[in-house]
């Protein structure tokens, strides 16, 4: 079997563009367009939605979040 080896820059390279979910370690979670990042995970996103304990609390143009809060990125 051959597996491709993909950092984690790669990975985020990969879905710069793309619908993102992000996790706080707050636990408040953040879903929108992943716009840019830099070296120490700081993001921007565009068309962002804020949930708490799951529920939808609001609605953001633009976003940015400090790379220290971030728990972890996924695709949405």
């Amino acid at each position: 079997q051959s597996v491709s080896k993909r950092s984690p820059t790669d990975f985020l390279n990969l879905i710069l563009g793309q619908r993102v979910f992000v996790r706080l370690n707050s636990g408040i979670d953040y879903k929108g367009v992943l716009a840019c990042l830099d070296g120490y995970m700081n993001i921007a996103m565009e068309q962002t939605e804020e949930y708490v304990e799951g529920e939808l609390r609001n609605r953001y143009g633009d976003v940015f979040i400090r790379g220290n809060n971030v728990l972890y990125i996924s695709t949405a």
